[in-house]
């Protein structure tokens, strides 16, 4: 089967491209001598998975407990949950690792510390901790940090934060520093653990901006990024890769011709929105570049746009995913898997489907 056969929208996933990403992100990592556990959220494919995880220690990061069912059921056990476990949540939690997996939770709550260490079957736990985002987690320095880890005892595996707010930086320099920031806080807190007679085996950190650009990460066990896999539009704003990096795309067909809704003569294949505090939002409105004469949007920073395995021809339009219209498609289109060279369909790319959650750190 080939591109123009697919019906629309689907989601088109560059084999090609994700194995270079893949690639990318495991060399920038080895020279660190420091392991990824990869994110799944985005992805939710075992192929997927499979690709992320060769040549590392093979455990991977969830945001839903859905898809800790779903991978362990292919034979990935070691699994972070990256989002702070809730008590009702435990026997879930309990019946995966029963049944031969390990999933890791996380709190950074003091209740919440005590029905895990309660509970008739506790998994192992990290401490989220804050260095900088303010989304959840404690403080290095927190003394809750402590008491927290007073109430785990044995489950007590280490701890974890996410620099999310590294996708605010505006230079690579302002993301280095927050890597820097990221690193220096969680092994602070695993450093303050370990001082008062606590386990900390465990010292995780990630995003895919701060793992990229970190100049060192001296005292980190592993990281865990995601988003590098497929890219978007949104990471290629802020410098985390280029436009030529994004692998996924979503397949349109341009129905219509509409003057005044678009400037390139072609009806809007679906506005790609971006984050609305970002300041230079325009540029993640690249849309309908394949099919038409010229884009909707310019691309006032870096010339005109490319669309990165987009193709032309046929009335069908390649439309690079934004951070929120990619998580929502991936839900809801079919997605394939192609080969750049043939545009063949090379498999039905088999995804868990989940309902929404709280995103995990990633």
């Amino acid at each position: 089967m080939k591109l123009a056969d697919l019906p629309t929208p689907c989601l088109v996933l560059d084999r090609g491209i994700l194995l270079r990403n893949i690639g990318t992100m495991a060399r920038w990592l080895a020279r660190h001598r420091v392991p990824l556990r990869p994110h799944m959220k985005t992805a939710k494919s075992i192929e997927v998975a499979r690709l992320a995880t060769a040549g590392q220690p093979g455990g991977i990061t969830v945001s839903t407990l859905a898809e800790a069912e779903y991978f362990a059921g292919y034979g990935i056990t070691d699994i972070l949950y990256a989002v702070g476990i809730t008590p009702q949540k435990l026997d879930q939690v309990a019946k995966l690792n029963g049944a031969g997996a390990a999933v890791i939770v996380l709190t950074d709550d003091l209740d919440t510390a005590s029905a895990i260490a309660a509970h008739r079957q506790p998994p192992r736990v990290l401490i989220e901790i804050d260095t900088g985002e303010g989304r959840g987690g404690v403080a290095p320095d927190d003394y809750l940090l402590l008491e927290i880890a007073a109430r785990l005892g044995p489950y007590l595996a280490g701890v974890m934060t996410h620099a999310g707010h590294s996708y605010a930086g505006r230079t690579l320099d302002d993301i280095a520093q927050i890597a820097e920031t990221e690193r220096a806080g969680v092994v602070r807190a695993a450093e303050r653990l370990r001082e008062a007679g606590h386990p900390a085996q465990i010292v995780s950190m990630g995003s895919s901006p701060t793992a990229l650009h970190a100049r060192h990460l001296d005292g980190v066990t592993e990281v865990r990024a995601g988003v590098y896999m497929f890219g978007d539009l949104f990471q290629a704003e802020i410098g985390t890769h280029d436009l030529d990096s994004i692998a996924l795309t979503v397949l349109t067909s341009v129905i219509g011709p509409a003057p005044r809704a678009a400037a390139g003569g072609c009806r809007r294949a679906g506005a790609v929105q971006g984050p609305q505090h970002r300041r230079c939002a325009e540029g993640l409105r690249l849309r309908a570049g394949a099919g038409c004469r010229r884009p909707a949007q310019p691309w006032r920073r870096r010339g005109p746009p490319r669309l990165p395995g987009a193709w032309r021809g046929g009335g069908r339009s390649g439309v690079s995913a934004g951070p929120a219209d990619r998580r929502q498609a991936a839900h809801r289109a079919q997605p394939y898997l192609h080969d750049r060279g043939g545009r063949m369909i090379a498999i039905l790319w088999s995804r868990t489907v989940t309902k929404s959650s709280p995103s995990g750190r990633a």
